[in-house]
């Protein structure tokens, strides 16, 4: 085994992969040839795929047949959830999306009823045209066989190869569902940042059988007893009330999500917006490489209905609103066309700037994946929506330079944003409550739990928890 170029202490394990880093860092290993039997070459990259999640790219060639293969592994851990990505193909430029797929994703086309289990391919980064062309030679590998031992079968086959090539001239749209229990897969969006209506992306949660195929065992199934220690230890009734729990912070060990060092991560829950709302909050600091980061996470039940908040900011006060955005909550800024999913930025307690700062951030640092694209239509439109996002500022005056809304959309209804006239009903805003959808129900595992409501108490059209 040998790294083709040495690397400091303090670098990440998994780097990001930029045109600014020509010689990235590759393990070179000697690897048996499947084809001829001879040595061949093996070359491990790990590496951060922007918007994605680490990942160990492997590339083995024989130069003594020429036999070439890649593949993809997750390289952090195995998602929660599950996620099932269903992409409707309208245009060729749905055939060129990139697509990450690990080794449990199950590939279906609906129209034509065709499935790719999962486990029969290996992890890899491909397109969508490019699993519809592994799907055709894997079954045009053997037909000269099949068609002097089963004539009847390699007809029928012929019959559905020909209905799979007619899918990529695109005569009428059709449906790729791509079912994940790792989570580890991603099908790119062409008008990112903007939102992407081809694409309907939903997690679910994993029954015991998936997480055993994935190697998770609960304690009581391996027969370990779980171990008293750190958070996890037994606290008596007495021992340590809520009070105590408000002024303390707790600390533990965790892996740094750069370099991979262990750090101290430290916690604490507290109240916010007018000492209702409880969070936990919890920020990391890594000695080893600096990195740091802080989250929110909100406490609480989950309510019985979910939350959409709108709010025009017509006013530099609008942009000093104390907004509390759980993980669960969406962002959506109609003007520049731009919806930001649940999970992207996180648990936040912010203000409306901030947030907005928070996506201008994001997407400037983790740019480099439209930026240094050879797609000069995609690099022009992320130039062009990052110049517009930077508009949206209150430095230069105490009016912005132009008027929009936003609005945040919580299917939990843990998120808020602060009213300016409360008890009174704030102009400013706008609040719906709404049932959520079965799927929202399934990534909350609800659908299966019997549910009790909370008190409300409506005041005019706000809706406040007490």
């Amino acid at each position: 085994m040998e790294n083709t170029k040495s690397k400091a202490s303090t670098d990440p394990i998994f780097r990001n992969l930029t045109a600014d880093d020509p010689d990235p860092e590759t393990t070179e290993i000697e690897s048996l040839c499947v084809n001829c039997g001879e040595n061949g070459t093996t070359r491990v990259l790990l590496t951060k795929i922007p918007f994605y999640k680490e990942v160990v790219l492997m590339s083995f060639e024989c130069e003594h047949c020429g036999f070439k293969n890649n593949e993809i592994q997750p390289g952090g851990k195995v998602d929660e959830k599950g996620i099932r990505i269903t992409l409707t193909v309208e245009k060729e430029q749905d055939l060129n999306r990139q697509v990450v797929k690990s080794d449990y994703t199950s590939v279906r086309i609906v129209e034509v009823d065709f499935e790719i289990p999962a486990q029969s391919q290996r992890g890899e980064v491909t397109t969508v045209e490019g699993v519809i062309d592994r799907a055709i030679t894997g079954l045009e590998q053997d037909q000269p066989l099949r068609r002097i031992q089963d004539s009847a079968t390699a007809e029928q086959i012929d019959g559905f190869l020909t209905k799979l090539k007619r899918l990529k001239s695109i005569e009428s749209p059709f449906t790729v569902v791509f079912e994940d229990i790792s989570g580890n897969s991603f099908v790119e969006n062409p008008r990112a940042p903007q939102n992407d209506p081809r694409v309907d992306i939903v997690r679910f949660t994993r029954n015991k059988d998936q997480d055993h195929l994935l190697g998770i065992y609960s304690s009581n199934e391996i027969g370990v007893e779980p171990k008293e220690t750190g958070l996890l230890k037994k606290i008596e009734e007495g021992d340590f009330t809520l009070e105590d729990l408000h002024g303390e912070v707790l600390q533990f060990q965790t892996p740094c999500p750069n370099c991979g060092t262990e750090c101290s991560t430290n916690m604490k829950l507290t109240s916010i917006l007018c000492d209702f709302w409880e969070v936990v909050i919890m920020a990391t600091n890594c000695e080893e490489c600096g990195h740091r980061s802080n989250e929110v996470k909100s406490s609480g039940c989950i309510e019985p209905k979910g939350i959409r908040i709108a709010v025009k900011v017509t006013s530099r006060d609008d942009f000093t609103r104390d907004v509390l955005k759980s993980e669960t909550c969406s962002l959506e800024i109609p003007e520049l066309d731009l919806t930001v999913g649940p999970f992207a930025l996180g648990g936040r307690f912010t203000t409306v700037e901030g947030l907005l700062v928070a996506m201008k951030d994001q997407l400037i640092s983790q740019g480099a994946m439209f930026v240094d694209s050879a797609d000069a239509e995609t690099k022009k439109r992320v130039l062009k929506f990052t110049a517009e996002l930077r508009s949206y500022n209150t430095s230069k005056s105490d009016v912005p330079d132009l008027l929009f809304s936003t609005s945040i959309d919580d299917f939990r209804d843990l998120s808020d944003l602060q009213l300016f006239t409360e008890p009174e009903p704030d102009p400013g805003l706008s609040i719906v409550k709404y049932e959520r959808t079965h799927a929202h129900n399934e990534e909350l595992g609800l659908n299966d739990m019997k549910l009790r409501t909370t008190k409300q108490t409506i005041i005019g059209s706000q809706v406040h928890r007490k």
